[in-house]
């Protein structure tokens, strides 16, 4: 089996090609657990590849991207990709997103996913 490095360089390779299904497909777990910014949770590998569909499908257009960094503690079983985006959304607005997400694995499948990425301060 590939090292959890190994893995998570090439679920950011696949993602960062366009084939993020194929990443989720072979990488997450069946129950993974999703955890977003916001804290926002879901559950299992269909719900993330909807849930990047519709993101996905609210990009007009994208104008760059990339891999900042990638580490792994094999020891821990886990991994994390600081990446950005840069899109135009349909909505017609521009972002670049900066991101960090880390993964627990289990037996070479991501059980627990959460993304940290600057989000709105709540009302105070």
């Amino acid at each position: 089996m590939a090292s959890i490095l190994e893995m998570t360089q090439d679920l950011a390779q696949l993602a960062g090609t366009g084939q993020w299904k194929e990443a989720v497909n072979t990488y997450y777990a069946d129950n993974v657990t999703i955890t977003e910014a916001t804290g926002e949770t879901a559950q299992g590998r269909d719900t993330q590849i909807g849930r990047m569909e519709e993101f996905g499908g609210s990009i007009r257009e994208m104008h760059g991207g990339g891999v900042l960094a990638i580490t792994a503690n094999e020891e821990q079983g886990v991994s994390m990709i600081e990446s950005w985006l840069d899109a135009t959304f349909a909505d017609g607005n521009r972002i670049k997103l900066e991101e960090v997400e880390r993964y627990v694995w289990k037996d070479g499948k991501i059980v627990d996913a959460r993304f940290y990425y600057p989000t709105p301060a709540p009302d105070a």
